[in-house]
């Protein structure tokens, strides 16, 4: 970047931040409703509506009325949701043979939003851990999760999101190869149009703790994932996953946590130029609701301010509970 040459008197950057008006003017990021996508979780019955309470204002919702709040979303101008089911324990098992059920409830509600709303992209999750009796994103033997097997059963995960009618499926098992595992066979089944949004920068975080209650694997979580997801303190082997996903047919690419790993974020959009995403997940969430409902902070402002780093880092799109709450605002 050119150094300013210029000094004081001469040069008052405050000039540029003197009006609303002027601000607006040279600001240098932007954020629209259209730049995010809102998590939505799901599960079983009929007009439910169920809090979670780990992160506040964040509900559980039947199929039905799923289909209603992403009918608001939609109309808010957010351009996608994302799709996440609290399985019931008794379709929890060692096979994971739910994940890839036609009828499973991440499946139905695919269908379902789908037909309703087709402008509205829908994103899904590939991992096991929803459908796992061990909570973890794979098979676990012998205390290890397997690497070759679980991307065999992701494989058919993907197939039947992909049939179900997602437009976007979003690995987030961290398993090598899988990218291209998934990229083959969506190929091979003439799903060429689905899009691939890797989680390719998935770090072993504490930040996750309230996701796990809000789809029912924290108490069944075996150990931890520190053998597939990638350490906080390495920052080169996220741009070898990110740099081994592109390669292997990732369309985009997102950093998970979010705020921890701005860092991350800006070196991917530097580095590779393709449609980077983060994730600002339910860790950061729950701690923003906290520190508001305590009066520690402003809810509105510190909302806002924690998405524009995102925008600010370089990224595309952003994954936030917070989506619907900004986009009111923003209309």
């Amino acid at each position: 970047m050119n150094q300013v040459s210029s000094y004081f008197p001469a040069l008052r950057l405050r000039r540029l931040r003197q009006s609303s008006a002027l601000r607006s003017l040279v600001s240098e990021s932007s954020l629209q409703p259209s730049d995010l996508i809102w998590p939505i979780f799901l599960r079983e019955g009929e007009n439910i509506k169920q809090p979670i309470d780990s992160m506040p204002g964040v509900f559980r919702y039947s199929v039905d009325q799923a289909l209603e709040v992403a009918k608001e979303a939609l109309d808010l101008g957010i351009p996608a949701i994302c799709l996440f089911p609290h399985t019931e324990s008794d379709k929890r098992s060692a096979d994971c043979s739910e994940a890839w059920n036609p009828k499973n409830l991440s499946n139905v509600a695919t269908r379902t939003i789908k037909k309703a709303l087709p402008e509205l992209a829908i994103m899904t999750d590939v991992a096991l851990d929803t459908y796992s009796d061990t909570g973890h994103d794979g098979f676990l033997v012998n205390g290890e999760v397997l690497n070759d097997s679980t991307v065999e059963a992701l494989v058919k995960q993907a197939l039947s999101q992909a049939e179900a009618g997602a437009d976007i499926i979003g690995p987030s098992d961290m398993m090598d190869g899988r990218i291209g595992a998934i990229r083959e066979a969506l190929e091979r089944a003439e799903y060429d149009n689905v899009m691939l949004l890797s989680y390719a920068a998935k770090y072993a975080s504490t930040f996750y703790g309230p996701f796990r209650e809000a789809v029912g694997t924290y108490g069944a979580l075996n150990g931890d994932k520190k053998s597939y997801q990638i350490d906080p303190a390495n920052s080169n082997e996220a741009l070898r996953c990110v740099a081994r996903d592109l390669a292997e047919g990732a369309d985009m690419v997102m950093i998970k946590p979010g705020m921890p790993y701005l860092d991350i974020c800006r070196k991917v959009k530097d580095g590779f130029g393709v449609p980077t995403f983060a994730y600002q997940v339910s860790g950061e969430y729950a701690m923003i609701m906290a520190a508001s409902r305590n009066g520690w902070l402003d809810l509105e402002k510190a909302m806002f301010e924690s998405l524009m780093a995102f925008k600010r880092a370089g990224c595309d799109g952003i994954l936030t509970y917070f989506a619907l709450a900004v986009a009111k605002k923003m209309n």
